[in-house]
């Protein structure tokens, strides 16, 4: 074949796209199970840090499976079954009609007291957040929280990742003194706050919106659980 014709030129073009297709796609189905298993270990960092644990990666899965002693999943119903809540997608399950939603619930013991870890998802500023936010044995008090993002604003909506933002839920209350859910509030220029409020963060008003409406829309699927099952799983 003449090296100088056109026909070569593009003989030679396809042979390497397609190459070049055959090694990308080897190097995708290859690198697919490391980066699903490097997904799930940061899922089990962030569910272990909403119980005020700190683990690296490396040790994700051993204190995962230390403290996790249960995962349920989680019906509108309030009834629940026994399952892998890290294989759900939860976005994907609050866009279902509520009585097809099927939710996680993470049990965790530590040091002889249990608490329930729900994952949380929403809308910030530019993009989704998510994070977990776990309750003592009364089903009402916030142990801890953790938080991400894609896309919020370095030095504003960022600010939900840090310690100063998560450490104001420590406490908090998500019902009433009458039983009635409250969630958390995320508000801004109240000098005294209630069991129910947090302060939100300065310069970032639409995240600390989407954090407030993020924890009162996933937290509500759970209400009938949180109401019938106090008393039998405390």
């Amino acid at each position: 074949m003449n090296k100088e014709s056109n026909s070569y030129t593009f003989f030679f073009t396809v042979v390497m796209i397609v190459i070049v297709a055959f090694g990308l796609s080897v190097t995708a189905i290859t690198l697919k199970p490391v980066q699903e298993h490097n997904k799930e270990l940061e899922k089990k960092v962030n569910i272990l840090q909403s119980i005020n644990l700190n683990p690296t990666f490396e040790e994700a899965d051993k204190e995962f499976n230390k403290y996790i002693v249960k995962t349920l999943l989680v019906k509108s119903d309030g009834s629940f079954t026994e399952g892998n809540g890290l294989d759900i997608n939860l976005k994907e399950e609050l866009n279902k009609p509520e009585n097809e939603r099927v939710l996680p619930l993470f049990i965790a013991q530590v040091d002889g007291h249990k608490y329930y870890i729900i994952p949380l998802y929403g809308k910030g500023l530019w993009g989704p957040i998510w994070g977990f936010v776990s309750l003592k044995e009364d089903m009402n008090t916030v142990y801890g929280v953790s938080f991400g993002h894609k896309t919020e604003t370095p030095g504003l909506g960022a600010k939900i990742v840090t310690e100063e933002f998560r450490n104001q839920f420590k406490g908090k209350k998500i019902f009433d003194k009458n039983g009635n859910f409250t969630s958390i509030l995320v508000v801004k220029n109240q000098k005294q706050l209630n069991e129910h409020q947090v302060d939100a963060i300065s310069g970032a008003t639409m995240t600390s919106k989407g954090v407030q409406n993020m924890l009162n829309k996933v937290l509500s699927h759970y209400i009938n659980f949180f109401k019938q099952h106090k008393n039998d799983l405390a």
